[in-house]
């Protein structure tokens, strides 16, 4: 539907003075969709259940992604390369937090009357994430990439585990630790942990 078109239909029948035919014009073609939207946090457990289900692969976009412990990891071993603010003031930031690393989108947004369920949470990186904001992907032109393979990209899961168990100095960062516990509680079964990890 051209909704531009649409809106021109609605302003030739107001000028012939049809109102009502407006008013139905625009409720069946063009209604205000009411919702009451949620907040909703996660916990890095239910993040990592999203990740190692969409292989780690921002499905707006079909580009890979890391695992957010691992980008930290980059960060604690060259702090000036891979600059980090708490906050993530884009000024002190390095650019992999907004390409790279992964969070959680509802395909249909809550504000438009998504539900928060596992089925409609899909893993995007942040810059996509800000992006797309309310919108859904019809509107901003944008298409759903199929889920990733842990096979063919795992987010380089299997480096942050040889890493942090390489060298346990990683893990005195409450990040890498926690992010550590969620992933290997996460990956219970649907991703084996290697032996030597």
């Amino acid at each position: 539907m051209d909704k531009a078109l649409l809106i021109k239909n609605i302003c030739g029948l107001l000028l012939e003075d049809r109102k009502q035919d407006c008013i139905d014009m625009a409720m069946e073609k063009f209604p205000f969709v009411e919702s009451s939207p949620q907040k909703s946090q996660y916990s890095r457990y239910q993040m990592c259940r999203v990740f190692l289900r969409d292989g780690f692969i921002d499905r707006y976009s079909g580009n890979k992604l890391l695992f957010p412990g691992l980008i930290k990891t980059l960060t604690i071993e060259f702090p000036d390369i891979f600059k980090y603010h708490r906050n993530w003031k884009m000024s002190d930031t390095h650019m992999i937090y907004w390409d790279l690393f992964p969070t959680i989108d509802h395909l249909i947004p809550l504000a438009r009357g998504g539900k928060d369920i596992f089925d409609n949470r899909i893993t995007t990186s942040m810059i996509r994430n800000s992006a797309k904001s309310n919108w859904t992907i019809e509107e901003i032109g944008w298409a759903l990439h199929p889920k990733g393979h842990l096979d063919d990209w795992d987010g380089l899961v299997h480096y942050f585990l040889e890493l942090t168990n390489k060298n346990p100095y990683y893990e005195k960062d409450n990040y890498v630790r926690n992010w550590k516990g969620s992933l290997l509680r996460a990956m219970d079964g649907i991703y084996p942990v290697k032996s030597n990890c």
